[in-house]
């Protein structure tokens, strides 16, 4: 019978020697664990310094090229709003000088309102006296056949009375009514002189044995019209001619060309007064003129027409618009031009076609050609790329709408004027 190995008892002490040999050699294996653990951390430590100092060293520089725009665009912000600031001064410099003027203006209107009513007040009183010391007279005086004519003196005193209630309107129609009788006569005295002249000029003519194949045909005052018509039978169609119309100074007898006055009709406006107007007229290779025989009068009655109208803020005038941009307006309704002392408007109803106000784009001048009606029509640049044709019911209202817009608009220092006039006359 065999026998089983034999186990060995280890004893107490024995285990205790393996137990803290184990636990040493354990010991030893965690503390070298420990020092390569924080050596690893140490250099990422060190790597994940370098990166974040990487990082801000970029965002530094991020941030500053940001600061840098911003701070130049800020610059170009504050100098443009410095500009609109010194702009919207200035503005606001001519407002106030052109309200400090109107005060003054309306202050002045004011006082010679009142002393209008003072001097109407004394006359008024003056008469009453008379009137008075004569009927006290009277009273004095026994009625008899020798002094029947204080009947005659009390119908004058009822007259004068019924004048004084009623003297404004009716002063003022029977003023209308003879000037507009002496306008009618004084335009059938220049027809009239005007026709003198042709004649002593055709007569002056046939004495130098010099041949006038054309001639002007109209009054030559403002509100008229001047029309190029041949003079004999044998003159050459004008529909064969190219035409030009110039301006003569009264003064220097320089000439100076009308730009785009090229039609057989052309109608003097405010500008042309006291100056002498010229046609020249090509026919077949060979240069015709034919002139007025002297400078074109002013319209009778407009000076002081536009002085009561420069009183107002703002006029308007009833017109239709027969071109726009050069193009014709087919919708002939009526329109409002409104004449003002800081602008010019055209509306119609409540819809506004243009609205600016005086500058040196704008250009306003009678039309420089268009048949019977040029005496009648005015060219409105409001500003570039928008102009018209406007035609008024009258015109004394279209010459009276040009001097007006030409009086504010020098109040303004700007010379409102039509195309090419700026570059050709001074102011």
């Amino acid at each position: 019978m065999k026998k089983g190995p034999v186990l060995r008892r280890v004893s107490v002490r024995d285990l205790a020697d393996k137990f803290e040999k184990g636990f040493a050699d354990a010991e030893a294996v965690g503390k070298s664990d420990e020092s390569k653990l924080r050596e690893l951390v140490a250099l990422e430590r060190h790597v994940l310094l370098e990166k974040l100092n990487s990082a801000l060293g970029s965002l530094q520089v991020r941030v500053t090229d940001r600061t840098k725009d911003d701070v130049a665009d800020l610059s170009v912000k504050l100098k443009q709003s410095d500009g609109e600031f010194s702009q919207e001064k200035e503005h606001v410099k001519i407002l106030a000088d052109f309200l400090k003027q109107a005060i003054e203006d309306t202050k002045r209107l004011v006082d010679e309102e009142k002393n209008f009513a003072r001097h109407e007040i004394e006359i008024a009183k003056a008469a009453v006296q008379r009137v008075e010391e004569a009927f006290q007279e009277q009273q004095r005086i026994p009625i008899t056949s020798d002094n029947l004519g204080s009947e005659d003196l009390m119908k004058e005193v009822q007259d004068a009375r019924r004048i004084k209630m009623l003297h404004q309107h009716s002063k003022v129609l029977e003023m209308e009514l003879e000037l507009q009788e002496l306008r009618i006569q004084l335009a059938e005295m220049s027809t009239y002189s005007n026709q003198l002249l042709k004649e002593l000029t055709m007569s002056k003519g046939l004495e130098e044995n010099k041949c006038y194949l054309y001639e002007l045909d109209g009054p030559e005052i403002l509100g008229s019209y001047l029309c190029i018509t041949p003079r004999t039978e044998t003159a050459p169609h004008l529909s064969e001619c190219s035409v030009q119309w110039y301006r003569i100074c009264s003064k220097d007898k320089e000439k100076k060309i009308i730009s785009g006055a090229t039609k057989l009709v052309y109608a003097p406006e405010p500008f042309d007064v006291g100056q002498i107007l010229l046609a020249d007229i090509v026919v077949n290779s060979e240069r015709l003129s034919v002139q007025t025989n002297g400078p074109i009068g002013p319209a009778p009655g407009l000076g002081s027409y536009i002085e009561e109208l420069v009183r107002i803020s703002e006029t308007e005038f009833n017109v239709v618009v027969i071109q726009m941009n050069e193009e014709i307006y087919s919708v002939h309704s009526v329109h409002v031009f409104h004449v003002g002392k800081m602008r010019v408007k055209l509306s119609e109803g409540r819809f506004v076609k243009a609205k600016e106000s005086y500058s040196t784009s704008m250009q306003l001048c009678g039309t420089r050609g268009g048949g019977n009606a040029a005496a009648l029509s005015l060219f409105w640049q409001a500003k570039e790329g928008l102009s018209f044709v406007l035609a008024f019911e009258s015109d004394r209202e279209r010459n009276a709408a040009i001097m007006l817009a030409r009086r504010f608009a020098f109040d303004w220092s700007i010379a409102l004027l039509g195309p090419g006039d700026c570059t050709i006359w001074n102011g």
